[in-house]
């Protein structure tokens, strides 16, 4: 990772600020604190799918070892952007090294291509539940799930390396404010001090790349299980096979409506405000709604939720009574 630390070769340009939101004091606030409570319970109720995976016996399966994994991404997620948001809100300089600037976009953006990766994987678990139960056991192995989540953690961090480096041999020479709350491609790219097309154009291919390949695939995986749940009589098992994607599908449209809407959509991140309310919406709303998701339209994720709480309860009264 020593590429990371390269410095900019203009020699100019050694921090950049970060507008974030620019508003009033009061509607700051209010938003420090809507901001504040939305990453608390972020990371809260995706700890809580954690341990409630890990705590459970019912649960050590693929399809569970997978969300957890997820969970503990969306937990990094979250961190790569939203605490130096924070911090940015409450101060005046609202600065970050360029060194800082290089390494909160490739851990961000690092993130949201492994999710891209642990969604495709998902919907493969899916596939192979729906499409091929019989031999599901012995293809989705609990060896086989952690290779595939190994993959999806390396993968993003492997996907994101060329455009960092590309973006560390742009020269910066002023002006350093970036109108935005993160370092985002489009905003950094724009402060270079000479044209860099083959950049832009390289970083755009690569992180369209990915979205289109998982896209693609979880649609092509969604259209083999609708063709076999359609097979199977109108009743329970129906409405079962079509029960354990809900989940999953909710999830996918959430994040790959928003992503497309801020990179593929022609013209749409320019229009005023829209490009940071919809980064706002993929790297904070869907983290915070995944767990909503996931506990509430899952029976077995329920229960184990259930169990969970219940046992918090019983032993606070009795340390309290202590």
């Amino acid at each position: 990772m020593r590429i990371l630390g390269v410095t900019n070769i203009s020699g100019t340009v050694s921090e950049f600020i970060l507008l974030g939101f620019t508003c009033q004091k009061e509607t700051q606030i209010i938003l420090l604190m809507l901001f504040s409570i939305i990453y608390i319970l972020t990371i809260m109720g995706n700890t809580c799918i954690i341990y409630a995976v890990w705590s459970s016996q019912q649960l050590h399966t693929p399809m569970y070892t997978l969300l957890a994994n997820f969970s503990f991404l969306e937990i990094c997620y979250v961190n790569s952007d939203v605490p130096k948001m924070l911090v940015n809100m409450l101060s005046k300089t609202k600065t970050i090294s360029f060194t800082g600037c290089l390494l909160q976009f490739y851990f961000f953006f690092s993130m949201c291509a492994s999710e891209c990766l642990f969604l495709s994987v998902m919907a493969f678990d899916r596939y192979l539940a729906i499409c091929q139960p019989l031999h599901y056991s012995t293809i989705m192995t609990q060896r086989l799930c952690a290779n595939l989540a190994l993959f999806c953690w390396v993968g993003g961090l492997i996907w994101l390396l060329t455009p960092v480096i590309l973006i560390s041999q742009v020269p910066f020479c002023g002006p350093n404010i970036i109108d935005h709350f993160l370092c985002d491609l489009g905003p950094l790219l724009a402060l270079s001090c000479a044209p860099v097309p083959n950049t832009t154009l390289a970083c755009g291919a690569i992180s369209s790349l990915i979205i289109f390949i998982t896209f693609l695939y979880i649609l092509g995986s969604y259209v083999q299980v609708l063709r076999t749940v359609l097979r199977v009589p109108s009743g329970s098992g129906r409405n079962k096979a079509f029960s354990t994607c809900a989940s999953h599908f909710t999830v996918v449209s959430l994040f790959y409506g928003s992503v497309m809407v801020m990179y593929v959509s022609p013209g749409s991140g320019n229009q005023f405000g829209m490009e940071k309310f919809v980064t706002l919406f993929y790297s904070m709303a869907t983290p915070f709604f995944n767990p909503l998701i996931y506990s509430l339209r899952n029976k077995d994720m329920k229960k184990a939720l259930k169990k969970l709480l219940s046992g918090f309860s019983h032993r606070f009264p009795k340390r309290h009574q202590k």
